[in-house]
């Protein structure tokens, strides 16, 4: 479960939202919604542990019982997908994903093999060696997220991730994305401003109705 106690958030003596509480169980996806500037983003900086200065934070999170908002980001074990796939361009599609495994998942053999079954549960048999930029716009969505969750996320946020896709592979790509959250049943919170984005049957919180609020 991720767990948000009591949080405010505040810039220059000015909270965002106060006395926040939010619980997300574990394969649950919970959606944020609200207009620029509301602090969806800055919520997930403070959940990743990377608040811009000019903000000031109290309260504290929680993922699967372990108090996490004191804890380096490399320690948090929380997983974020941005709108950008952000693939790196002087790596090959199998070493994009590679990257993002523990070290502790064997030699380069077994990595390699690893990587290479990851690509054809996606579709994407035989991309191992391909350069990103030969990637479509949904191979690359695709790419971006399994090299997201093989680092083995305890918990993930979803920023905006289905904006920059047409309609059709926005809707194959939400499609994916909620299968491997269920499958790896981790809790999540997307951010999106479009309600076709909301899984079935999903819990929707808009960011105006926390104000001062526990949800």
């Amino acid at each position: 479960m991720l767990n948000i106690k009591d949080l405010t958030i505040a810039q220059r003596g000015k909270p965002l939202f106060s006395a926040l509480s939010l619980a997300v169980e574990r394969g649950e996806v919970v959606t944020l919604t609200g207009v620029s500037g509301s602090g969806k983003s800055t919520l997930l900086n403070w959940i990743i542990g990377d608040l811009d200065p000019a903000f000031f934070a109290t309260g504290e999170l929680w993922l699967n019982a372990v108090r996490c908002d004191t804890l380096p980001i490399e320690s948090r074990h929380i997983g974020l997908l941005f709108q950008d796939d952000l693939l790196f361009p002087h790596l090959s599609v199998g070493h994009n994903l590679a990257i993002a495994l523990p070290a502790a998942r064997g030699d380069a053999k077994a990595r390699r093999q690893h990587v290479e079954h990851t690509l054809a549960t996606i579709g994407l048999a035989g991309f191992h060696d391909r350069d990103p930029a030969t990637l479509s716009g949904g191979q690359r969505a695709r790419v971006s997220l399994m090299r997201t969750l093989l680092a083995e996320p305890r918990a993930l946020l979803l920023d905006e991730p289905f904006s920059k896709l047409d309609a059709v592979l926005r809707t194959e790509f939400r499609a994916l994305v909620f299968a491997q959250i269920a499958l790896q049943n981790i809790p999540t919170l997307l951010v999106t401003h479009d309600p076709g984005d909301v899984p079935p049957g999903g819990r929707v919180v808009t960011m105006s109705d926390w104000q001062g609020s526990h949800v």
